[in-house]
């Protein structure tokens, strides 16, 4: 059901949803990302969705919720798909910077060693599974590694679904839409994730993400 605005309150017509500034700079990934991939991935793409979201959710209640919230709120309503698509992409581009970082990728792992080693036998096994999974998406999506009840997997999604409205942590994405990736690799998706998972994943946000994610979980009834 669509929410309606509160009568009288002029916070639903002003632009409530911002592009977030970037973590670093625009050429401070290069040449792993180029800053001309840089610039058109967040100048053209993801302002489009900040600015299309601004445009959907004007003078609606969904223009007074948190970005997290109207994800939530217009998941599975076919009369917000448009909203859905659009806050979604905006959710996930914020958090696939800061996926990233200039001084990430493997040396960046120490913290999250064991947690992988348990997961999937190795880093070796992880990153094999990792790559195979985000070759074999079909069209645009996204790779993940989450956290499905405190244990790690790694997961697809399609177009601009975020495991937020499955009931997952996410801890780490990249973003395998062709505009993330085409001018510096080409059709090239797998030589694109592997540099990710070489130079750039920020480890240190994915033990983050996963700290808060269990410091959330509801606290075991005494037996």
């Amino acid at each position: 059901m669509a929410l309606e605005p509160p009568a009288g309150d002029e916070r639903s017509l002003l632009m409530t949803f911002v592009l977030k500034p970037l973590p670093y700079g625009k050429t401070a990934l290069s040449p792993t990302i180029s800053a001309t991939t840089m610039e058109l991935h967040y100048e053209k793409h993801h302002r489009g969705y900040v600015e299309k979201l601004n445009k959907l959710t004007a003078g609606t209640a969904m223009s007074l919720l948190p970005l997290e919230r109207v994800v939530e709120t217009a998941w599975g309503d076919p009369n917000s798909a448009g909203i859905f698509n659009n806050a979604a992409q905006v959710w996930n581009h914020d958090f696939f910077w800061q996926s990233m970082s200039p001084t990430g990728g493997v040396r960046s792992i120490d913290r999250l060693a064991g947690r992988i080693d348990t997961a999937f036998g190795s880093y070796g096994a992880f990153e094999r599974k990792f790559v195979e999974s985000a070759v074999a998406q079909f069209g645009s999506g996204w790779i993940w590694l989450v956290a499905d009840a405190g244990q790690l997997k790694i997961m697809t999604t399609g177009d601009a679904l975020t495991p937020i409205v499955l009931g997952l942590r996410p801890l780490v994405t990249c973003d395998l839409w062709e505009h993330a990736y085409y001018l510096d690799y080409q059709s090239d998706r797998e030589k694109y994730v592997r540099a990710f998972l070489a130079r750039l994943v920020n480890w240190e946000f994915a033990v983050e993400q996963m700290a808060m994610g269990e410091a959330r979980q509801p606290e075991r009834a005494p037996v």
